[in-house]
């Protein structure tokens, strides 16, 4: 899930091109491990989620700190999207499922419940997965919106107005793109970019006084109010837990 897990069960491997998937990724725990409580932190991405005893589900796109439990012995599986292509595959606009963990069968039916059924005995849950989102994008009538790429660059770099003028956008088609593209306006996307930046480069090894100048916040306290927003914990908390749990 979004903001990664713990680094003995937790396992990325990339992903195949041309269905807007930033990778795949597993979590498995030991029943020797006991459960695991992950902190999940906005990143602007959707992933399509199955889990031991769990199912299926959407999770995201976030816009505050959310809470996952792998139970002992659990294995899951899941899908993320890049930020703002997730919607082929959802068959709804991203701000529908914005802040929740939706079971996938309200959104595929059927399918949904015979797709869990297969992973439970898949030896490659994660590669199953994959390829029946993949078919679902492919069906889709839906597609992303083709400046989603766009808006992301924009919005990293230039205030909304400016953004929206350099995209060929009005303020208001910028709000109701991004709105449908990545679940949220374009300032909240701001603030999740920057807030993941800073968190990227003190992963790196950078300082916080650094990170926050590199990331545009005003000052180091800055900073921490938008992680103690965005989080719920603070900076050393959280930059301590993306490198050692």
């Amino acid at each position: 899930m979004h903001g990664g897990m713990s680094r003995s069960a937790y396992r990325e491997r990339p992903a195949p091109e041309g269905f807007g998937f930033a990778c795949l990724w597993t979590h498995e725990r030991g029943r020797g491990d006991g459960a695991f409580v992950q902190l999940v932190v906005p990143d602007g991405c959707v992933d399509v989620v199955w889990s031991d005893g769990g199912g299926l589900l959407v999770a995201g796109p976030d816009t505050g700190p959310q809470r996952a439990v792998v139970p002992a012995g659990g294995r899951m599986a899941g899908v993320r999207f890049r930020p703002g292509l997730a919607s082929p595959a959802l068959g709804v606009p991203a701000d529908a499922v914005r802040d929740g963990r939706v079971p996938l069968a309200e959104l595929w039916g059927d399918t949904a419940e015979v797709l869990a059924e297969r992973l439970v005995s898949a030896a490659d849950p994660v590669g199953v997965l994959a390829e029946a989102v993949a078919g679902r994008v492919r069906g889709s009538g839906l597609r992303p919106d083709p400046c989603a790429a766009a808006m992301v660059a924009a919005l990293a770099r230039w205030p909304v107005r400016e953004a929206a003028g350099r995209l060929g956008l009005g303020e208001r088609q910028l709000r109701r793109r991004a709105v449908a593209a990545f679940g949220y306006g374009p300032k909240t996307l701001q603030r999740i970019l920057r807030f993941q930046r800073a968190l990227g480069l003190a992963r790196s090894g950078v300082g916080a006084a650094e990170a926050a100048g590199a990331a545009g916040y005003a000052d180091q306290a800055h900073l921490a109010h938008e992680v103690r927003s965005l989080a719920g914990v603070t900076f050393g908390e959280l930059t301590g837990r993306a490198a050692g749990v």
